[in-house]
């Protein structure tokens, strides 16, 4: 829809805009930060330093970051996906050779005051895209092969990037948020039982390259999938990180030990406390009502979202809305299923919650969007 179709439409314009923002998401979001805020600081002891102070500061130059995004008018953003995802794609070759390394891995570029971590990025910016491509596409045209080749490279280039940092976490949410996209377009469902077929294989010679001169995974990764499997089979090594994570979630119960009360986090048992396993922590402190607390509020995130996308008649906006929401949902399912040994430990953080600035920012401005194609929907 082009910026003269929208202005025949009856849209706000000017500060009026701030009248339309869908302002329940908004405490929604601000909600579960303010837990976050309220974890970090329970995990360094009852300490604004070293996490919390900085993560309400990430925080506070996000929402401002949403804001400005939220007022754009939508068909900007519909205009600038090419060249944001473009630009994410530079910035990931960029790491390639020039990035930051730390942990054994090479994903961030090092800005001085924050580390910039490319691959968040990208999560949104391939869903801009794909979004695009779809709403340029003639929808008879959708399940063409030809047609379904396009969005397939679109996928693989920054999921392959990131592979090779190495970071298959964020790989195989690149790849699962970009076919929720696809397969919302209406692509037709035999594409993706080949790709389901195509994964099986590719894990199959995942397990065959073991120990081979064309080992596919790293050694760390294949460690991850034992680990997975048994944790018990090694609870001092590679076991530790999800031997502790159950711990913490068991010795939780049904309301939690109290508010800086949690044991293994306190006495350092908990690996990674403060980024991958917070929700752990939370667990432990605040028990089975707590961790389904903030479920809850995840979920309700997800409806406003969901209903948005519903809600708007322009098909780039609510393409893009769904692929927030699928990136969203991806992020903390993920981490959830992680933590309690449901998936394997692939490094992903817990939205909003885990400390960090690149998707901290990153979530605030995709949620920026959801906020423009809510306000600059036709009415």
């Amino acid at each position: 829809m082009s910026y003269l179709e929208y202005n025949t439409r009856a849209v706000p314009t000017g500060l009026s805009k701030l009248l339309y923002f869908n302002w329940p998401l908004i405490l929604l979001v601000s909600t579960v930060a303010a837990i976050g805020f309220l974890m970090l600081y329970s995990i360094a002891g009852g300490s604004f330093d070293p996490w919390a102070g900085t993560q309400m500061e990430r925080f506070a130059l996000g929402f401002v970051v949403m804001i400005i995004v939220a007022l754009v008018p939508i068909w900007f953003w519909r205009n600038m996906s090419v060249l944001a995802y473009a630009g994410s794609i530079l910035l990931l070759l960029y790491v390639e050779f020039f990035g930051a390394v730390g942990m054994g891995a090479q994903r961030w570029i090092d800005l001085g005051f924050m580390r910039l971590q490319p691959s968040e990025l990208a999560k949104i910016t391939l869903v801009m895209v794909l979004a695009a491509y779809y709403d340029w596409l003639d929808l008879s045209k959708t399940s063409r092969p030809l047609y379904v080749l396009a969005p397939l490279i679109l996928i693989a280039i920054p999921a392959y990037l990131t592979v090779r940092q190495p970071d298959l976490g964020t790989a195989m949410l690149l790849v699962m948020g970009g076919g929720a996209v696809v397969f919302v377009a209406g692509v037709h469902w035999a594409y993706f039982v080949a790709v389901i077929g195509s994964a099986v294989a590719a894990v199959a010679a995942v397990i065959v390259s073991r120990g081979t001169p064309w080992q596919i995974l790293q050694d760390y990764q294949y460690r991850r999938i034992d680990t997975f499997l048994d944790p018990s089979s090694d609870p001092l090594g590679a076991g530790y990180h999800i031997t502790q994570s159950q711990i913490a979630l068991g010795s939780g119960g049904w309301t939690g030990r109290g508010f800086m009360e949690g044991t293994q986090s306190r006495l350092n048992f908990l690996p990674e406390k403060h980024t991958d396993f917070i929700f752990t922590a939370l667990a432990e402190e605040f028990g089975f009502i707590g961790a389904a607390s903030l479920l809850a509020l995840y979920l309700l995130i997800l409806v406003f979202c969901i209903v948005t996308a519903i809600a708007t008649r322009d098909r780039y906006a609510s393409l893009l809305v769904i692929g927030v929401a699928a990136a969203f949902f991806l992020y903390f399912a993920v981490n959830m299923a992680m933590v309690m040994g449901l998936a394997p430990v692939v490094g992903v953080p817990l939205p909003l919650v885990s400390y960090g600035g690149s998707a901290m920012l990153v979530l605030m401005g995709a949620f920026g969007l959801v906020q423009s194609a809510h306000i600059h929907r036709p009415r």
